[in-house]
């Protein structure tokens, strides 16, 4: 997950170096628009992966533990009819089965909290590339508009002997304000992703809790080994 977040850091801030020499800004941010989709279009396909990962994970949890309610119940008739040695055969089986449904269970509540991490970033990829995709356009109409706004000063100029349209006065704006967004779009970006880190330690302290509790819970009903 940090591999996806480090190649979007190194995405925008390549952007912002480009757009402080490009005399074409728009080309350039559609050349970034296109490295963004790409990625996006990755991005899913992992998601899609850990998807699938973490179902054949729950899928083995609970495998594993109906094994266990079956060879628990084995033991039980075992022991009724007076087969001490099956009993504790089936309950060797039973004890392993268990230990197997809480090793895919820890794996299971970890892919789920990897899932969440990336579906976060995910997002954010979609929306920063949301929000270039506006600015493009709006940046490509100011452009257009100081064209326009060229040609007809230069005509103007021509006819009433005027000098170079004073325009292109405002061209060093347009770039500073493109430039304002780019920084303030990555600082907006390192800001949610300390959060996400922060909410995953918090999951992980509560996974460790449940387990302990679970472990003493089959300690008080005697099914683990001493």
């Amino acid at each position: 997950m940090s591999i996806l977040r480090r190649v979007k850091d190194i995405s925008v801030a390549t952007l912002n170096e480009m757009l402080e020499s490009s005399e074409d800004p728009v080309r350039l941010i559609d050349r970034y628009l296109q490295s963004q989709r790409e990625q996006i279009e990755q991005s899913e396909r992992l998601y899609r992966e850990c998807l699938n990962h973490a179902q054949s994970l729950r899928q083995q949890v609970l495998q594993s533990e109906q094994m266990k309610e079956k060879r628990e119940q084995q033991a039980l008739i075992a022991l009724k009819a007076g087969e001490e040695d099956i009993a504790k055969l089936a309950l060797q089986e039973k004890m392993l089965h268990e230990e197997k449904a809480e090793q895919y269970r820890t794996l299971y509540e970890e892919s789920k909290h990897s899932i969440l991490d990336l579906e976060e970033q995910l997002n954010q990829l979609k929306a920063d590339y949301q929000e270039v995709a506006a600015k493009r356009g709006y940046y490509q109409a100011r452009i257009e508009t100081v064209r326009l706004q060229q040609q007809m000063n230069a005509r103007m100029a021509g006819m009433q002997g005027s000098q170079t349209p004073r325009m292109f006065a405002r061209l060093e704006d347009k770039v500073s304000d493109m430039e304002l967004e780019a920084r303030t779009l990555r600082e907006v970006r390192r800001a949610g992703q300390e959060a996400v880190f922060t909410a995953g330690s918090a999951i992980q302290s509560v996974l460790e809790t449940e387990l302990e509790k679970l472990k003493k819970k089959l300690d008080q009903e005697g099914w683990r080994k001493p």
